[in-house]
């Protein structure tokens, strides 16, 4: 369709990946997720715009790369994440372990919410953050 023209509901879509592992446990939970275990994240941030820019990209993937992968890298991997009533935050914390507490549990729904809004703070057009919490999956919010 080169030269053609698009419908002007048109939204360009790029999305990086971002893997990083975290722990965590579901208060309240009665399967078995209610105990502490660790997942191998995959995170996928999408961006979109009406226009290409003038290289013909929604944004550089590098871009989208630098403004939100060191802030999970730094923020959430090889983190244990808690719900803050989480009784066994004072325990880890106490030995010394990385531990991020969150208002409620730490549910893929709820960490993909928390790394949008890293993300919309950096200035970056996200469409929707997908966290696969495992390979089969995965919680979308957007």
């Amino acid at each position: 369709m080169e030269g053609g023209s698009l419908p002007r509901e048109t939204v360009y879509r790029a999305t990086r990946l971002i893997r990083f592992c975290y722990g965590h446990r579901l208060l309240g939970y009665a399967g078995k997720c209610r105990f502490p275990h660790g997942h191998n994240g995959l995170v996928e941030v999408t961006v979109g715009r009406s226009r290409l820019d003038r290289l013909g990209m929604v944004m550089d993937f590098e871009e989208i790369k630098s403004k939100i992968q060191g802030w999970v890298d730094e923020a959430l991997d090889h983190k244990m994440l808690l719900n803050e009533k989480d009784p066994l935050v004072a325990v880890l914390r106490k030995m010394g372990d990385p531990v991020v507490t969150m208002k409620g549990n730490p549910t893929a729904e709820n960490i993909a919410r928390i790394i949008l809004g890293q993300a919309r703070r950096r200035k970056l057009p996200v469409l929707c953050v997908r966290l696969w919490e495992t390979p089969n999956s995965c919680a979308e919010v957007g």
